[in-house]
């Protein structure tokens, strides 16, 4: 399932193609090339696109929207024009490898008139911006096609910084030489690390810089336009977007999940379609192995066809790549997160089929622990979204599916057997409906407010329980990561205001805005799909305490360790979100003893789990993870670069070999030896550890939360 990050889309696809690029296999074929490319880079000062009068229109109704409904109520002014100004060129050359100081200076004399272009419709300074990008680009595509001629000597001991987020424009025509000098160089090394000679690799990637050249020429004006009224919606906050009418329909995709596919959230950073989310019941989840933040570098048909590599594609020709009938066979060549480009990749196999809705549906296990000579049941209920059939339920279907009808069924199902304490698993649950997190909610308090909604005009609605009674009432935790936002975030909020249920894990996403979606084709003229469709941010969501979960997210009452990083994921790291901020509180009953007891369960978590071989060695792959993420730069000497990959398997299997040992489990050769089954949820083991603990309490097990005691705010 594609994710559209339209202001990025287009020009990463140019942007960053050549990250492996190194060259071709013979003269005459680097001939024609540079040649192609010469000619384009002559004609490179010609109109090559201008915006419409259909963009111009677009224009002006999505400045109408944004000006009356954004939440923050910003005015499109010279500050703002400043906001889109730099958003565009980061769009454009996010890592800073294509426009010179000079070209940026030169552009200065357009930063404040960004908020003029949007109000009149005059939008040629985004064009022109984009001319000079398409300029630069085949001057460095020529550049690199002319550094092919011989392979780089890597026995030298240099290195190549491929985090360029945070540098300064080159400065001089000399300096982005330099910059791309080893950068090819290093396009050379990843591939060569793969087994390749030079000759495999400069066919490789020949091809590969051709296939990204006649993709830069396939950029039409369309294109332009929405990267650039992207900018314009971001500069409000993140979550505000303008979708194209190619992306309109994308989008009604995503909602319906009509299509075959593996069920993943892809989305473009830099040059790599990088994993957002792997939807729970689709195939990639079945089969396990892809990861959020993996990066896909090839993509091959069947079982045996050859894989083409899809670094520097535009992600909309990846993702129809990926796409394909039902039953058949898609086979995936995957970066790791976190790795360095050139680092080991591996190879997965997936058979298409529809997204399985039942799967992704809540659904329960339950695990035994023992406590003091007894056996207790820890019920753990997994809700991997907030749905609801509004389809079924508008047709009146008496049975239409949603998260809160189907956890009361499963609770029912728990309690006819018999539980001490109860999980509500939120890990990797982005949000969804509204309605279904107050009625989640409702499942474990006796009536009361749940959320605050404030919205553009000023105005506050509390959104109260709306279901008659609680489902459950005895120990319980909520067990949520950086993944876990929106309406996640409402009920853990709410469950820990309330005192109801401990919440465990890691500070959740942040995201604590509701957006709306306008379509603009109801401006349009005529019966075909032209103008596309806008989110806009139009209020904020405040916990019953005031606190808004904007920004902030909502902290664990026990923190647990993630291989997720806070300084990379989440609202706080999104340039231009709303800030966290508070309004008055509502008043509401709660349980206080919960609170009382939280010190006590975080001292017998931290002794259980420093004795625990398994928390041990999530902790040591946690710091492996963090040590590896905070790499910016890469060795260009082959062996070193060799060495490093080795080191860090070997590092891999030594602490897996650790962790085995200490459960007395039989060391492993290679990390390929490693199983399924060996797999051990670390995370959800210890917070099934935890609720055993609350259940051992008296003071919380089993006690109706109205009799618990009364905290008002």
């Amino acid at each position: 399932m594609l994710k559209s990050t339209p202001f990025r889309r287009v020009f990463l696809a140019l942007g960053l193609a050549l990250l492996t690029i190194v060259g071709g296999s013979g003269q005459p074929r680097l001939a024609l090339a540079s040649t192609a490319i010469a000619d384009q880079t002559r004609h490179a000062d010609a109109p090559l696109l201008q915006p419409s009068d259909r963009h111009r229109s677009i224009a002006r109704r999505v400045y109408e929207n944004l000006d009356r409904s954004h939440y923050a109520q910003s005015p499109l002014d010279d500050a703002m024009s400043a906001r889109m100004f730099d958003l565009y060129l980061e769009a454009m050359d996010p890592s800073r490898l294509y426009f010179m100081a000079s070209d940026i200076a030169d552009f200065q004399r357009l930063r404040l008139r960004f908020d003029d272009a949007i109000k009149t419709g005059a939008l040629e300074p985004a064009f022109d911006i984009f001319q000079r990008f398409q300029k630069r680009n085949n001057e460095r595509l020529l550049y690199a096609i002319s550094l092919l001629d011989e392979e780089p000597d890597y026995t030298l001991d240099e290195t190549f910084a491929f985090d360029r987020s945070d540098a300064p424009w080159p400065a001089n025509r000399k300096e982005m030489d330099e910059l791309w000098r080893k950068r090819v160089k290093n396009d050379g090394l990843s591939q060569m690390l793969t087994g390749k000679d030079w000759a495999q690799t400069a066919e490789t990637l020949r091809k590969r810089y051709e296939r990204v050249f006649k993709r830069s020429e396939q950029v039409n004006a369309d294109d332009v336009f929405q990267t650039f009224m992207n900018a314009y919606a971001r500069a409000y906050d993140p979550h505000s977007n303008y979708f194209s009418p190619q992306d309109s329909e994308e989008y009604r995709i995503q909602m319906s999940l009509n299509y075959e596919g593996i069920g993943a959230s892809l989305q473009l950073e830099d040059d790599y379609v990088t994993v957002q989310n792997v939807i729970e019941g689709g195939p990639a989840h079945k089969e396990g192995s892809m990861k959020v933040n993996d990066r896909i570098s090839g993509v091959g048909q069947g079982a045996d066809g050859p894989i083409t590599d899809v670094v520097g594609w535009r992600l909309d020709d990846v993702v129809k790549l990926i796409r394909g009938p039902g039953g058949s066979i898609v086979r995936l060549q995957i970066l790791p997160a976190g790795a360095a480009p050139g680092d080991q990749e591996r190879m997965v196999a997936y058979k298409r089929n529809k997204v399985d809705l039942e799967l992704r549906a809540a659904h329960k296990e339950v695990r035994k622990v023992q406590r003091d000579g007894r056996e207790l049941t820890v019920g753990i209920i997994n809700v991997p979204s907030f749905y609801q059939d509004y389809a079924a339920r508008a047709a009146g279907d008496r049975n239409y599916r949603s998260t809160t009808r189907d956890v009361r069924n499963l609770i029912e199902e728990l309690q006819k057997t018999g539980i001490d304490g109860l999980i509500i698993d939120l890990r990797g649950n982005g949000g969804g409906s509204l309605p279904e997190a107050t009625g989640l909610t409702g499942l474990f308090v006796d009536g009361g407010p749940v959320v605050q909604l404030r919205e553009t005009s000023g105005a506050v609605e509390v959104l109260d329980d709306p279901e008659p009674s609680a489902a459950y009432r005895g120990p319980m935790a909520v067990l949520v990561d950086r993944y876990s936002a929106s309406a996640s975030e409402i009920f853990a909020a709410a469950i820990q205001d309330y005192g109801r249920g401990l919440v465990i894990g890691q500070q959740t996403y942040g995201k604590g805005t509701v957006q709306n979606l306008i379509p603009l084709d109801r401006f349009a003229l005529g019966p075909q799909p032209a103008f596309g469709q806008l989110t806009v941010t139009i209020g904020k969501f405040y916990r019953i305490t005031g606190e808004s979960t904007q920004n902030r997210g909502v902290t664990p009452d026990i923190v647990m360790p993630f291989p997720i990083s806070l300084e990379d994921i989440g609202e706080s790291t999104r340039e231009y979100a709303l800030p966290w901020d508070r309004i008055a509180g509502v008043p509401y009953k709660g349980d206080a003893h919960l609170h009382e007891v939280v010190t006590s369960l975080a001292s017998s978590h931290d002794r259980r789990s420093a004795l625990d071989p398994d928390f041990r060695s999530l902790l040591d792959d946690v710091a492996a993870f963090d040590r590896q993420r905070q790499q910016k730069t890469v060795s260009l000497n082959f062996e070193t670069r060799q060495a490093e990959r080795t080191k860090l398997e070997t590092e891999r299997l030594a602490r897996e070999n650790t962790r085995r040992k200490a459960a007395g489990l039989e060391s492993i050769k290679s990390l390929e030896d490693i199983k399924e089954d060996d797999i051990v949820d670390v995370i959800l083991g210890e917070a099934t550890q935890i609720v055993a603990d609350m259940a051992g309490l008296p003071v919380l097990a089993g006690v109706p939360a109205e009799k618990n005691g009364v905290r008002a705010n």
